[in-house]
């Protein structure tokens, strides 16, 4: 004899798990011709009835239920086997959240390099100004933007902000053409508004101890990433951070608006988890690698401006700022 089909002993141990041809088809999603049909041919290839009739329901004659015994346990195990990989597959994802802009102009380029990495694990990044809820949401860590402290949770400070006015060189030109003066500039000039970063122009004014005879924000974004475009754009000045748009000064689009204002220098950029989450043997391969890759385009940062003149403010930035986080 040959070999038994296997489509149709799988046919077979459904109806006789399920008690009728129409749930097994439905569980199979075939049609209930199809599973008849099979059901048909594995008793011709065997020369045995399976099953009886009893009231509208199939019911396993002798022999049909010796094969019964045999294939149940095989398919389950198979089913069995289906259901640990399943579950296997969804163990090695690595779930990450992250603010937007910091997602799109600083994650993104980058995480490209761990994939490559780690081949076998499923990357999935959420880029949303919300916090995740650790006990309620399926989330490995949380990239987050503020002033760290978050009670309950491992914060590790894995950026910061280096934030300073800046503009397009053709727009700074346009500024320096109409006064020398670059307090006199600021009034004339069309500051754009990051309504979420931590750090904004009023503070910046104070800190720098400029009054100008009105403040005004003719362009407000909700988005960093929005702000730095605009301000490349030439429609005005942006008070943001390199840490975000380090390659639109390396290749000229964005320049200091005036150098010899010290760049605010903070911690801001926080990985956040659970201190369990880091059993996890890719939460820490992952942790590593963005402290490295952080570490590095810190240096790049530093470095791009110290090019350009500047020197750094570092830490008084956080005083002025209130106690909170936003979403960038």
């Amino acid at each position: 004899m040959r070999d038994l089909n296997l489509k149709a002993t799988e046919y077979f141990e459904a109806v006789a798990r399920l008690g009728t041809v129409t749930k097994a088809a439905e569980e199979l999603a075939v049609s209930p011709s199809a599973v008849s049909q099979q059901l048909s041919g594995l008793e011709t290839q065997l020369g045995v009835k399976l099953f009886r009739r009893e009231k509208r329901r199939l019911v396993l004659t002798l022999d049909g239920d010796r094969l019964f015994q045999t294939t149940t346990q095989a398919f389950g195990a198979i089913r069995n086997a289906r259901s640990a990989i399943a579950h296997q597959r969804d163990l090695r994802t690595l779930t990450i959240r992250v603010s937007p802009s910091f997602g799109v102009r600083w994650l993104g380029p980058r995480v490209g390099a761990f994939a490559a990495e780690n081949p076998d694990w499923a990357i999935r990044i959420d880029a949303t100004p919300d916090f995740s809820s650790f006990e309620t949401e399926t989330v490995d860590l949380d990239l987050r933007y503020g002033l760290g402290a978050w009670s309950g949770l491992s914060n590790s400070d894995i950026m910061h902000d280096l934030v300073l006015p800046l503009c397009s060189p053709d727009y700074l030109k346009m500024l320096q053409a109409q006064s020398p003066d670059p307090a006199e500039q600021l009034g004339r000039a069309r500051l754009i508004d990051s309504v979420k970063t931590l750090f904004r122009w009023d503070l910046w004014l104070a800190a720098n101890r400029i009054q100008l005879p009105h403040v005004a924000y003719p362009l407000r974004f909700d988005r960093s990433s929005m702000s730095i475009e605009m301000a490349k754009q030439g429609g005005g000045i942006c008070l943001e951070s390199v840490s975000l748009c380090l390659g639109e000064m390396e290749r000229g689009e964005l320049v200091p608006f005036f150098p010899d204002f010290p760049v605010l220098d903070f911690s801001a950029y926080w990985l956040v988890c659970p201190p369990r989450h880091f059993s996890r043997r890719i939460v820490k391969r992952f942790a590593d690698w963005l402290a490295a890759a952080a570490e590095a385009h810190d240096r790049a940062a530093r470095a791009a401006l110290t090019g350009h003149g500047c020197t750094f403010r570092e830490g008084a930035a956080a005083e002025l700022i209130d106690r909170k986080s936003w979403g960038l």
